[in-house]
């Protein structure tokens, strides 16, 4: 089931193929944000507007890592300004269909 994973590895987020292709089509950058209060990383394609307007995310650059299309996104920022844990794990998370959001528990 490792191609269901989502991974946090040297401070970068790994999608997968299928998770990249799900939730962003064509899309090759992504807004990201950490919610404090829900200890939760936020991603969505840029085309979600609405994200912008309810939080004021980052912008990110969803970098290719393979053939098979996986993509990362590197949140090392993020991790150092929120002071959270940077070991390699596998991270649990939620898909939101009609939004096109990942929530990432973190």
């Amino acid at each position: 089931m490792e191609e269901d994973n989502v991974i946090l590895k040297s401070s970068h987020v790994y999608l997968t193929a299928a998770l990249v292709e799900r939730v962003f089509e064509s899309i090759h950058y992504a807004y990201v944000t950490y919610v404090v209060k829900q200890k939760q990383l936020l991603i969505t394609p840029v085309s979600s507007q609405w994200f912008v307007k309810v939080h004021e995310p980052t912008q990110f650059l969803l970098k290719s890592r393979n053939l098979k299309g996986d993509r990362t996104l590197a949140i090392r920022e993020i991790l150092i300004d929120n002071d959270l844990d940077t070991t390699d794990r596998i991270l649990q998370y939620e898909i939101v269909e009609r939004t096109n959001l990942i929530k990432i528990t973190i």
